[in-house]
C-alpha cells in the first residue's frame, strides 16, 4: 500500500532563512516530516582537485545533480526509503557515507534552486519562496561561511561577488514566479506558525487516509 505524501518546496536566496523555516516546520510537527536538503544534491566532483573544486560555480543549476533529486523524490513520494547522499562544505566534495531516509506524511525540499526544476516543481503541492532583504542575505552568508564552514573572509566576499550575487538574480529570485507562498523578511514567527498548521492538517489527513485503508484491508481478509 503506498501512503501519499504532501510535497513542498521552499526556495530563497541564500542566507534568506528558508533553512530555518523548513527546520521550525519540521521540528514542531514531528515525525510525519521528512526533509530533504538541495545541498545535499550537488554533483560529485571527487574526480577534480581541491583547487578545480573551490572555483565551481556552487549557485548555478548545473551544480546540482537532479536526475539523482528527482528519482529520491519519487521514491520518497511513492512509499519508499532513499539513501540520501551528504555534503562537506569545506571540502566541496560528497561524502562516502550516506542517510537512510524513510519516507513521512509530509516531504520538504528546502534550498535556493528548490523551485527551479519544472520535473520537481510538478512532483511540489505547496511552493514557498523565502524573501529577505540582500544586506540581511549577505551578512548571514559571512557568518555562516566563516564560522561555521571555515572559509576565510576574503574568499566569501569573492564568491558573493562573483557568482552568488549574479546567480541568485539570473536563476534563483525569477524561481518567485512559482510561489504559492512569498514570505517576506525570513522566518517570520506568523508566516511559520500558519504553514505548521497547513502540514499538521495534510499530516491528518494522511493519517485518516491510512486508516481507512487498514480498514477497508481488514474488511476484505474477514471475508
Amino acid at each position: 500500500m503506498t501512503i501519499p505524501s504532501f510535497a513542498i518546496g521552499i526556495a530563497g536566496g541564500t542566507g534568506a532563512g528558508k533553512t530555518t523555516v523548513a527546520r521550525e516546520i519540521s521540528e514542531n510537527v514531528g515525525e510525519s516530516v521528512t526533509l530533504v536538503a538541495l545541498d545535499n544534491y550537488y554533483e560529485d566532483l571527487s574526480h577534480m582537485a581541491f583547487e578545480e573544486r573551490a572555483n565551481v560555480n556552487y549557485d548555478h543549476p548545473s551544480a546540482f545533480e537532479w536526475e539523482l533529486l528527482r528519482e529520491h523524490l519519487d521514491a520518497l513520494l511513492s512509499g519508499q526509503a532513499i539513501e540520501m547522499p551528504q555534503y562537506d562544505f569545506s571540502e566541496h566534495l560528497r561524502k562516502d557515507e550516506t542517510v537512510h531516509v524513510e519516507p513521512g506524511e509530509v516531504i520538504i525540499l528546502e534550498g535556493i534552486l528548490a523551485l527551479y526544476d519544472d520535473d520537481v516543481n510538478d512532483m511540489l503541492d505547496l511552493h514557498i519562496y523565502v524573501e529577505t532583504d540582500a544586506d540581511v542575505r549577505i551578512l548571514r552568508r559571512i557568518e555562516r561561511d566563516v564560522v561555521d564552514r571555515g572559509r576565510d573572509l576574503e574568499g566569501v566576499m569573492d564568491q558573493y561577488l562573483s557568482t552568488v550575487k549574479p546567480m541568485h538574480e539570473q536563476f534563483i529570485e525569477p524561481t518567485k514566479k512559482h510561489a504559492d507562498i512569498i514570505i517576506p523578511e525570513g522566518a517570520n514567527s506568523m508566516a511559520v506558525t500558519l504553514l505548521e498548521e497547513k502540514v499538521q492538517a495534510e499530516s491528518g489527513n494522511v493519517a485518516e487516509w491510512a486508516a481507512r485503508e487498514a480498514d477497508l484491508d481488514t474488511s476484505e481478509r474477514s471475508r
